[in-house]
């Protein structure tokens, strides 16, 4: 009876695991909405205009691509619903179905791609150091001994743990709620320094109300493939979205809508954050993939011990 039971319990798992990995797209086709997952203030990448409304490179790509799709899979409308996430509850969102799209500034690794998907890479981005040039920091080991802000459920915050570790280099590290907080602990000099993503860092400064003050300093704590999640078990919705991610890229569109996002007058405060696409994000162009950090990590390895 019990290996019945546990054919009948496999069988019913089996089933409900088919019916979720078209959950998405079937969803999608039966009520003509999409949810798409946006932050608050992820720098150019996603953030709010107010309003209930969102903007940023990520934010537009991610609009561009359900535009096709709507257009490929014939749909009459593809309404898109706004969902505000945070660097916490991004990833349990995305899993449980509660959003479809995530649209911000989320590192492709390997423990999170055992919760959800991603789309290819299109931005390759650096974890670096935001300070006050008044306070003398050029190099990271110059954080001894000093407040160090990062954003929860950040990577940055795990960099900086494991950059203390290995270096030697004991620094407090402030939590900030999200990387709006970073900027004001850094601003009213509760934080000597606030770690986060580069164009976090860069588009930040720009918005403070004397940028010229501050600077961003040091060697990369790291370079990480920054990809749009998707939910893991819808597989024909990663698909089509890929598809469409993949086809801007090779078209020139990706290039162009950077351009726009990090080269050029932004809103809400017409400030260009002057970015220049660096060669690991023009590479991620060239060759688009969903591969996570661990396999770059491992190719520089690999370089580095034949050079």
């Amino acid at each position: 009876m019990k290996v019945i039971l546990s054919h009948i319990v496999m069988g019913a798992a089996a089933c409900l695991a088919g019916a979720a990995q078209a959950e998405t797209l079937d969803r999608i086709r039966d009520t003509g909405v999409v949810t798409m997952g946006v932050r608050e203030a992820s720098g150019t990448m996603s953030y709010t205009l107010g309003n209930g409304k969102y903007a940023g490179f990520h934010v537009e790509l991610c609009e561009k691509a359900l535009a096709r799709m709507q257009q490929q899979l014939k749909l009459p409308r593809l309404e898109i619903r706004y969902q505000m996430v945070t660097a916490q509850n991004r990833v349990p969102l995305v899993a449980n179905g509660t959003v479809d799209v995530e649209c911000g500034t989320t590192t492709n690794n390997a423990a999170r791609q055992k919760e959800v998907a991603f789309a290819p890479t299109v931005y390759m981005e650096e974890v670096r150091t935001a300070v006050r040039k008044s306070s003398g920091i050029t190099e990271v080991a110059q954080l001894k001994g000093r407040n160090v802000a990062a954003t929860t459920g950040a990577t940055a915050v795990t960099l900086l743990r494991r950059f203390s570790k290995e270096k030697g280099v004991d620094f407090n590290v402030l939590m900030a709620k999200d990387n709006a907080e970073c900027f004001i602990l850094l601003e009213t000099g509760r934080a000597d320094a606030c770690v986060a993503d580069g164009q976090i860092l860069a588009s930040g400064l720009s918005r403070l109300r004397d940028p010229g003050q501050y600077a961003i300093v040091g060697e990369p704590f790291s370079v990480e493939p920054i990809a749009i999640m998707l939910d893991r078990k819808s597989p024909e919705f990663k698909k089509l979205f890929d598809a469409q991610i993949r086809e801007m890229a090779s078209s020139g569109e990706v290039a162009a809508l950077y351009d726009k996002w990090f080269m050029k007058p932004v809103p809400p405060t017409g400030v260009a954050i002057n970015l220049p696409a660096s060669e690991a994000t023009r590479a991620a162009w060239a060759a688009p993939s969903d591969k996570p950090l661990e396999d770059y990590v491992a190719v520089r390895l690999v370089v580095g011990r034949t050079q």
